[in-house]
């Protein structure tokens, strides 16, 4: 089978910053370092978005120090708290639409891998919410097209749809049922790989399979009644390692840190 590995939800803080107490860049480099030990076979590292906390340079830059030495080729993805144009100054290699989205096509054997930009960004202001619009829309059009009969996997941030989670159904992927129609729609089965939630979850939508991974630094609580999205846990960072095959896609989901269980909120200042 061929390996993939997803690491989500990486919140890199500049030097000396932190949130609830955890240096998102070290647990960043503990989940690399775990994850090239073990599975070092695989064929791409995949990040799948809110690559810093800021959208600041200096947290792009500490990212590519940390991401330096990897020697997998890194898929980079956005989420709503990263910043585009702070990202494509420091990452100017990284594949882009010619609209500026982060977005990427790969062939995996059997498997046809499509990443998808779902960061609002300007000139539509800054927001939580997830939004793919007609532009990145039309564009996954042509890449399920170019996918012919083959099984697709789909990497995003926002979950397209509510998972029981009331702060985090409240800021989804705003045309997220765009999305699962295409999906459906494809000629062979599609599996979606989603961040945000900071929160191992699965499920189907529609009949549509889904995998939610947990984040590489904090995570967020079982919380089934607050619609405060910032509550974060002190629980082990996380990576996913994702087995493909003729008709498979499997998901395991690795933690890394086994730390304690502080609840607090973090500050968006």
């Amino acid at each position: 089978m061929r390996k993939l590995l997803v690491m989500t939800d990486l919140h890199i803080r500049a030097e000396g910053q932190r949130i609830i107490g955890l240096d998102p860049g070290a647990r960043l480099a503990e989940a690399l370092a775990h994850a090239l030990a073990r599975h070092g076979d695989a064929e791409a590292l995949v990040l799948c978005g809110d690559l810093t906390h800021a959208g600041e340079p200096a947290e792009y830059q500490r990212l590519r120090a940390v991401l330096a030495d990897c020697p997998l080729p890194v898929i980079p993805m956005l989420g709503n708290h990263d910043n585009r144009d702070a990202f494509r100054t420091v990452f100017p290699e990284a594949p882009a639409t010619p609209e500026g989205h982060v977005q990427d096509v790969r062939d995996i054997g059997e498997t046809w891998l499509i990443t998808l930009d779902t960061l609002i960004g300007p000139p539509f202001g800054w927001t939580h919410l997830g939004r793919l619009g007609p532009e990145r829309l039309a564009w996954l059009d042509s890449a399920l097209a170019g996918a012919r009969d083959r099984q697709v996997l789909v990497c995003a941030h926002h979950p397209p749809m509510p998972t029981g989670l009331p702060a985090m159904d409240s800021i989804l992927l705003e045309d997220g049922a765009a999305l699962v129609d295409r999906l459906l729609a494809h000629d062979a089965p599609a599996h979606l790989i989603l961040g945000h939630l900071h929160r191992t979850v699965s499920g189907t939508m529609r009949g549509l399979p889904f995998t939610v991974l947990k984040g590489t630094c904090h995570q967020g609580p079982l919380e089934l009644v607050s619609d405060d999205s910032t509550l974060s846990v002190d629980e082990p960072g996380a990576y996913g390692v994702v087995l493909l095959g003729p008709g498979q896609v499997i998901v395991h989901s690795e933690d890394v840190l086994a730390t304690g269980s502080a609840l607090s909120g973090y500050d968006m200042a």
